[in-house]
């Protein structure tokens, strides 16, 4: 069964979810497992989400699909992963990201 990533609303095609870290579940509330909501993401937007963001700034103030939505420091990436059928990124972690 085809899979919508929750973030860049991409469609997973069938014949891709034999790989089984293609579609990831994101905790939207890092450090927090046992009780944190959880979201299906697409592994470029996962990765991406986790280069950009601390996991202090995911729980405080992107705890919600429509929070990461909004969220300027993705707005260019969303742009473009839209376009693109690309399952496999390459990101660099940017200097916010798992500090705190």
């Amino acid at each position: 069964m085809s899979t919508t990533c929750a973030l860049c609303r991409r469609v997973v095609p069938d014949e891709r979810i034999d790989d089984p870290q293609v579609v990831q579940e994101h905790h939207l509330r890092p450090e927090e497992r046992a009780s944190s909501p959880t979201v299906l993401l697409c592994r470029p937007c996962h990765k991406q989400i986790h280069a950009v963001f601390s996991n202090d700034e995911l729980r405080d103030e992107y705890d919600t699909i429509a929070s990461l939505r909004a969220a300027n420091r993705l707005q260019a990436y969303l742009e473009w992963i839209r376009n693109t059928r690309k399952l496999d990124i390459q990101v660099e972690n940017g200097d916010r990201t798992r500090s705190g």
